[in-house]
């Protein structure tokens, strides 16, 4: 018990942001794989856990729903393709989101993942479903 308390406090000095994971970005026409850590969805994953369905929209449109939401920050942008870090209010947890548009087919594939912890209690798939009801209109 003394110490979890002692770790509370030093977790919060430090922060809880982690590195940034190499493994971003494109490779082979698609985003990365999620570990099998239940932290992290993807539109790519075949695994039930894990899958989530891409997004009807545009990139611009995911642009502009990322940049309205608490604790985001647009890292990167190219071609078709968007990074954003989200940093929680409490303990400064970092999570690393990509977008890769396909305007052919009018969809944009997402990965959403924690860089630090097993589990994430649903956040990432809530924050996708967040930006889902944001930029796709019934």
């Amino acid at each position: 018990m003394k110490w979890t308390l002692m770790m509370i406090p030093l977790l919060t000095l430090l922060g809880c942001t982690g590195e940034r994971p190499a493994s971003l970005g494109v490779s082979d026409g698609q985003l990365g794989t999620c570990p099998d850590s239940p932290n992290c969805v993807s539109s790519f994953e075949t695994r039930d856990s894990h899958r989530i369905a891409p997004l009807t929209a545009t990139l611009d449109q995911v642009r502009a729903a990322v940049s309205a939401m608490p604790g985001a920050q647009i890292i990167s942008e190219q071609d078709q393709y968007l990074y954003a870090e989200f940093t929680s209010r409490l303990m400064r947890f970092v999570d690393d989101v990509e977008f890769l548009a396909d305007p052919a087919t009018g969809q944009v594939q997402v990965r959403s993942a924690s860089r630090l912890g097993y589990g994430d209690m649903g956040v990432n798939r809530a924050r996708i479903e967040e930006i889902r009801a944001t930029v796709e209109v019934p």
